[in-house]
């Protein structure tokens, strides 16, 4: 029964939020420290999702590779469910690393999120992220009709 509150309840926040055809999510975080941004904004059955950190409470705490990347991930997943679609949908990913010797430990937790048909990615180096953030994703989900063609 709170499975089905809880359903309703996200769905009636994400509805509350629609402007048009746009629908504005904004993540716990985001919501709680009043950011200027939203945490994704689905047009239509595309969904944009907004550059995401791993919380930086948890990052000023010091946090492993795996941890924050595990955190940065569990974000994005959020948002992708929230607006009523899957991390099937997503079908691409940016990925900025301050460390681009961290690749293969971002995949170690990236690929928990994607399996078989994984989205297009990019995997960039730049000099700092905010919150002394080492890995930060944004990401477009496209949701998929539940018609099948042949």
């Amino acid at each position: 029964m709170r499975h089905i509150i809880l359903a309703l309840y996200l769905f009636l926040a994400v509805a509350a939020s629609a402007q048009g055809d746009r629908t504005f999510i904004k993540s716990k975080l985001a919501a709680e420290r009043h950011l200027p941004f939203s945490s994704a904004v689905r047009v239509g059955d595309t969904l944009y999702i907004a550059g995401t950190t791993a919380d930086p409470d948890r990052l000023a705490k010091g946090l492993s590779l795996e941890q924050e990347a595990t955190d940065l991930m569990d974000q994005v997943k959020q948002s992708v469910e929230k607006s009523g679609m899957t991390m099937g949908d997503v079908v691409s990913v940016q990925v900025f690393c301050t460390d681009l010797g961290l690749y293969q430990s971002f995949n170690g937790v990236y690929t928990k999120y994607f399996h078989e048909d994984f989205p297009a990615r990019t995997f960039v180096g730049v000099n700092k992220l905010l919150f002394g953030a080492r890995v930060e994703v944004n990401a477009i989900a496209v949701a998929r009709s539940n018609k099948t063609t042949k």
